[in-house]
Formats: C-alpha cells, sequence, structure tokens
C-alpha cells in the first residue's frame, strides 16, 4: 500500500524565508499601544479607587449624620448631661486659660449663622460682660455636628444656657463683646431655661434712653415702642412693665449698683464718726407732722399709717442718750404728684446729731458725707458712669474746690435770681418758698457764677419749713434750716430741731396745731420727759441724689421698683 504524502499548506512566503526576521501579527497590539493601554487601566483603577473612597466617605458621613455623634454634647439641661469643667467668670478669662475647656452660664445675646456649618453666638453674663463663642461642625460630626450647629442657631434670644468651650484668641479683637482679646469655641451646650417666641422689650430697645416718661401702666409690650434711626425706641411704661428685660440691660444694672454705692459711701462715712445705725418704723399709729400726705390702712381693729419721715425716731434717739444716729430706709409720701422727680415710695438716708455750739456743724457733716459719696463714686465707679453717660449723655457734675463751698442764704439766692436770672423770676420774694423752675434757674446761674453743680441754700422761712424747726435767734422769719442742691434740684432738707417743749409747743401753735393732738402729742411728750440737747440733721433722698448727678430724665430710672400714683406693680 502506497504511502500517503501530505497535503501541501501554502505558506507566506515572508514567514517561509528562514533568513529574514518574523514578521509581527496584526492582530496583536504594538508594545507602544501596550503601555498606553497599561496607563489607562491604571488611572481608571485610580479614578474607581477614589470613587470608591468617597462614597465610603459619603456613607459613612451620612452614617454620622443619621447618628448624630455629637447628640450627647447638646439640648435641653438633663442630669446625664454635664460640664464637668471649672466655671470661669467672663471678667476672669485670661491668657492662663487658652487652649483649656471652661464652663459658662450665660444668656444668648445675638446669633448669626455662617452657612450651616458655623453659627457665631454672643454670650452675656451680667452686666455687659459679653464673649463671642463659635461653635463649627467638623466631618467627622464629633464633638459638634451639623444637627448641634442647627439647634445652637435656633434658640431664642435671651435664653440661658450653659456651655463647655476652648478659650482661644481671635484672629482679631471682637469689637462687638466686652471680652474681645479671646472667643470661645463651643464643643457643649446645654439649654436651661427657653426664652419665648416674643420679648415684650428687647435688649436693644431696653438699653436705650427711654421715650416717653409718662407712666401709663396700661402700656404693655410693643404698645410702648417706637422707632427711631432704625432701633426700636421703649416708653418708661413700656420699661416697667417688662423688669425683667429692663433690668437686664447693661445700664440698668450700672444705675442699680450706683445707687447701693450711695447708700454705702453714706454709711461708710458716718460710721467711720461714731454714728450708731437703727431702725425706725414704717408703720405708725399716728398720722405724724400734721397729717399731711400719709397713707392710711386698716391694722386690726384701729388704724395705722406708713410713716412719711423718720424724722420723729431720730429725735427720739437722741433723747435716748445717742449723740449720733443714722438710718436707711423706705419714706412714704400721699402726694398726687406725677413728675419725672416725685416718688410715692423712696429710699432716705438720714442723719441727726448733737450740737456742740452751732448748727453748722450738722450742715458741714452733710456737705462731709455728700462730698465723700461724690468722691468714691468718681474714683471707684467711672466705668458705670461712662456707660450711663453713652445712653444719657451728661457733663461732669461739677464740685467745689475744698474749702470754698458754695453756702447761700435763701435771700441771697433769691437776689441772684432776680439780679442776673430770668425775667420771670425778676420779682421773687425772701418769704416764699422756691418753685421748681426757680430751683433750676438758680442752679444754672450758680453753676455758671461758682462753676459748681453742689452747693447749700440756708436760713430758709419759717413759712417754708415744719414745725420742729428751730427759728433763727436774731431773725425770728428765717430758720436755722438748709436745703442741699445739685444741678438746681433739691436733695436733701435739714436743719437745727426745736428742743425745749414749751419752744416747740409755741412753734406747734403758731402752723394752726395742736400739741395735744394724736402722734404730735406723743412727740411732745419726749421733750416733756427728759432733757433733750440740741441737735440737728438732715434727710437726703437717695434716688434723687443718683439721679440728678448722672442727670436723668426720671428718679423713676433710679429706684429698683418706682411707686407712683399711677405704679403699684411689679
Amino acid at each position: 500500500m502506497a504511502s500517503e504524502q501530505p497535503k501541501e499548506v501554502p505558506t507566506d512566503p515572508a514567514i517561509a524565508s528562514s533568513s529574514g526576521p518574523a514578521a509581527e501579527d496584526p492582530s496583536q497590539p504594538s508594545k507602544k499601544g501596550a503601555k498606553k493601554a497599561e496607563a489607562k487601566a491604571k488611572k481608571e483603577a485610580e479614578k474607581a479607587r477614589k470613587a470608591a473612597e468617597r462614597e465610603a466617605a459619603a456613607a459613612a458621613s451620612s452614617s454620622a449624620a443619621s447618628e448624630d455623634l455629637a447628640k450627647d454634647n447638646y439640648g435641653e439641661v438633663s442630669k446625664d448631661k454635664k460640664i464637668e469643667a471649672s466655671t470661669v467668670p467672663l471678667r476672669e478669662i485670661g491668657e492662663e486659660h487658652i487652649g483649656k475647656s471652661i464652663k459658662v452660664r450665660a444668656w444668648i445675646q445675638n446669633s448669626r449663622a455662617q452657612g450651616a456649618k458655623m453659627v457665631f453666638v454672643e454670650l452675656r453674663e451680667e452686666g455687659n460682660w459679653t464673649v463671642q463663642g463659635v461653635v463649627a461642625a467638623n466631618s467627622e460630626g464629633k464633638p459638634v455636628s451639623k444637627q448641634m450647629v442647627k439647634w445652637i442657631g435656633s434658640l431664642k434670644l435671651e435664653s440661658f444656657v450653659s456651655v463647655e468651650a476652648t478659650v482661644q484668641k481671635p484672629l482679631e479683637p471682637v469689637k462687638s463683646c466686652k471680652v474681645s482679646g479671646y472667643e470661645l469655641h463651643l464643643t457643649k451646650m446645654y439649654l436651661v431655661a427657653p426664652a419665648p417666641e416674643m420679648l415684650g422689650l428687647g435688649l436693644a430697645a431696653a438699653s436705650r434712653a427711654v421715650g416717653k416718661l409718662d407712666d401709663e401702666e396700661q402700656t404693655e409690650g410693643v404698645e410702648g415702642l417706637s422707632i427711631t434711626e432704625g432701633t426700636p425706641v421703649a416708653s418708661l411704661a413700656t420699661h416697667l412693665n417688662n423688669p425683667a428685660m429692663h433690668k437686664r440691660a447693661p445700664i440698668s444694672q450700672a444705675i442699680a449698683d450706683i445707687r447701693i454705692a450711695v447708700e454705702d459711701l453714706f454709711c461708710e462715712y458716718l460710721r467711720a464718726r461714731r454714728f450708731k445705725k437703727f431702725h425706725p418704723p414704717s408703720l405708725i399709729g399716728a398720722a405724724s407732722e400734721g397729717g399731711a400726705n400719709v397713707f392710711k390702712l386698716p391694722y386690726f381693729e384701729k388704724e395705722a399709717y406708713l410713716a412719711q419721715s423718720p424724722q420723729f425716731y431720730k429725735q427720739f434717739e437722741i433723747a435716748g442718750g445717742r449723740k449720733r444716729v443714722y438710718c436707711v430706709g423706705p419714706v412714704f409720701r400721699a402726694e398726687n404728684s406725677n413728675t419725672p422727680r416725685h416718688m410715692t415710695e423712696f429710699i432716705g438716708l438720714d442723719l441727726e446729731m448733737e450740737i456742740e455750739e452751732h448748727y453748722h456743724e450738722v450742715m458741714h457733716m452733710l456737705e462731709g458725707v455728700l462730698l465723700h459719696i461724690f468722691k468714691g463714686l468718681a474714683e471707684n465707679y467711672r466705668e458705670e458712669i461712662e456707660l450711663i453717660r453713652s445712653v444719657y449723655p451728661s457733663e461732669e457734675f461739677l464740685l467745689p474746690e475744698p474749702g470754698k463751698e458754695v453756702r447761700l442764704t435763701f435771700a441771697e439766692g433769691q437776689a441772684l435770681l432776680r439780679s442776673e436770672g430770668p425775667p420771670e423770676f425778676a420779682n421773687v420774694r425772701d418769704d416764699e418758698d422756691m418753685s421748681t423752675p426757680q430751683e433750676k434757674a438758680l442752679g444754672a446761674l450758680i453753676r455758671k457764677k461758682y462753676n459748681t453743680d453742689f452747693y447749700v441754700l440756708d436760713k430758709f422761712p419759717v413759712t417754708a419749713r415744719p414745725f420742729y424747726a428751730m427759728p433763727d435767734p436774731e431773725n425770728p422769719e428765717v430758720t436755722n434750716a438748709y436745703d442741699f442742691m445739685m444741678r438746681g434740684q433739691e436733695i436733701l432738707s435739714g436743719g437745727q430741731r426745736l428742743h425745749l417743749p414749751a419752744e416747740l409747743e409755741k412753734t406747734i401753735r403758731s402752723k394752726g396745731l395742736d400739741p395735744n393732738q394724736p402722734g404730735i402729742k406723743e412727740y411732745v411728750d419726749v421733750f416733756r420727759s427728759v432733757g433733750v440737747p440740741p441737735h440737728g440733721g438732715g434727710g437726703i433722698g437717695l434716688d434723687r441724689v443718683v439721679a440728678w448727678y448722672l442727670n436723668l430724665p426720671s428718679v423713676q430710672l433710679v429706684c429698683d421698683y418706682p411707686r407712683t400714683p399711677k405704679r403699684l406693680s411689679p
């Protein structure tokens, strides 16, 4: 059997030729193309990796957002939400606190969002101590999340909060805050007490000068607001009807601080001069000083009255063996006087002392205590004074040079008005008491002539003084009595008292009163019962001293809770 021959396979000549290189397969990529493909593949892989990372980060962020990893760092205060850091008052923040965590309890005074991840919060403690707080969310969502930022930004102004924060230096001083060299980076905030949706009196209006001074108590909330230069201006009634916000205003707290300082300085000066303090009663069994201008009220089976002065009780203390006494307490006047200088209840600063030689010993003591008060305010309360002047501008309160105190007799004051005052006072008389316009006109003349806002008018006419005032032995038409004036307005009345019962009875009868009528009889009996030395004193109106020193438009801005014929609340 013949062997089978292999079939002939056609071959490419180029391939068949054993003498030349092997030819490239056109179906395979070139080396250059392979490199490009490899680079492209790497790029796609890197792109896919980054996309995966972004997707994972988004998922993580979404997971964090849904979990709110900062949920325990904000919200309403509870026993489970605590701040362990030590409390540091804003006034005490210093360089030693930078980078450290502190606790602050304050009111939210202002709030401003900076996108969805940051809010600036202005926090206020007592007075005008404010600081800027910054709360910013980070990618981890802890310790501050976007939900926390949103929640803080939604809190109502004047809400009270407790915060934990790290003290840091701002890039530049925060001019809107008193603590301008530091800021707080908040890590926790808990709501202690929320504010209402609408405030009856906002802090901006409460911090401005009052508008209408008439105190109509029915005025409430925004009804008492007007707009001046884009900022609300509240009436006096609106201020007083919203006591919490009125008192939160830094200016109100500055006035209150000065008011207490005046009382403290008064007591300090007298204690250093051997004066003894006592407490007179406010309830008395009979109308004193003739029975006019007193409040009557039921008292079990009888009637009682609110004391319009501690005068009798100061004298009783002198009769009881004290040489120098003082008291601080409420005084009540049932006068239907609706003016910026009157209240039906006010605080009196009273003193009484034995006279050795001349009643001017008392007058000089009263001058000394008031000059001590003015000096103490100027030296220790300059910041509060300047704050008040930023709202109620006034000139510096001028004082006489030591040894050059201005003391005019009543007649000399009237003569000055007649000769140099406004035409309407060309015919004022020496035997009639001064009106308020007269006092103010004389104050302006004395300021111009003697360069002082503080002076004394002595020797008031008998017709202008109560029955216990000592007549001048050399001129029975006038008394050993005086008024002290500030900026042309009276803040003190005083003088020598009658201390001999026969003379006292005689003067009482000359005033058309009966020395045996209830209230007066008990007073006269004290002088009949023992020998009482010559004595004198004076009563200072605390609220007037502060109001006139600061040149405020109304004494009601000084009193903590003013009482007038129209106001018996809050």
